[in-house]
């Protein structure tokens, strides 16, 4: 028997589909301007497809940074699931999930987290990590569009020095974002065979299921 619990927001959900298609975007975008595939000459036609490129990533880099403001709001003001305090192994009940998720993950031994809902701690604390790499990525992106705004040009100066330097942070964070979205697309497969909760559809529904006794 299963029982439906309301779990994700709107608002969680939004920012869900917010920062997964703008990383879509923005790698892809990111590849034509460091390393161009189409023919230069098209760069002297009305086709302009560097500028076009370079406005996508500008776009999606500002959808980007919105979805990790609301992330942020949601880790102090989100429902128990979606607080920050839910998943930081600062607790009893959070310091065993993460060891039971690490033998769970490593099949030695099955875990089965009734007192939760939300991510394991595992998964939240990498959530964090990638949250935290986002930021950094947000400074430097807009440290190198906007190089003479004051602003900008302090944070900027203050965390990498120099636009090179930032631009070399900035394309190596890039290709965490890669492999986090590979993991967590395989996890949240993996997860819905091992145990049918509706990881992935509750994503699209905000529920999600619980195992109970008949």
């Amino acid at each position: 028997m299963y029982e439906k619990h309301y779990c994700w927001s709107i608002l969680h959900r939004l920012f869900h589909w917010m920062f997964a298609l703008s990383i879509v975007v923005l790698v892809v975008t990111g590849f034509y301007v460091n390393t161009p595939w189409t023919n230069t000459m098209l760069e002297y036609s009305q086709s302009w497809p560097m500028a076009w490129m370079r406005y996508m990533h500008f776009v999606a880099g500002y959808v980007f940074a919105a979805a990790i403001i609301i992330r942020l709001f949601l880790y102090i003001f989100g429902n128990q699931q979606e607080r920050i305090m839910d998943v930081l192994p600062v607790t009893g009940r959070n310091l065993r999930n993460f060891w039971k998720t690490l033998l769970h993950y490593s099949y030695i031994k099955e875990a089965r987290h009734h007192d939760r809902l939300g991510h394991n701690v595992l998964a939240g604390l990498t959530y964090i990590v990638t949250v935290v790499a986002a930021i950094v990525q947000i400074i430097s992106g807009f440290y190198m569009l906007f190089p003479e705004a004051t602003f900008w040009e302090g944070w900027g100066v203050a965390f990498f020095g120099n636009q090179q330097s930032s631009r070399y942070i900035h394309h190596l964070l890039m290709w965490w974002f890669i492999i986090f979205a590979m993991i967590h697309v395989y996890m949240c497969i993996w997860n819905d065979v091992k145990r049918p909760e509706g990881v992935i559809s509750s994503i699209f529904t905000g529920d999600k299921f619980t195992h109970t006794k008949a």
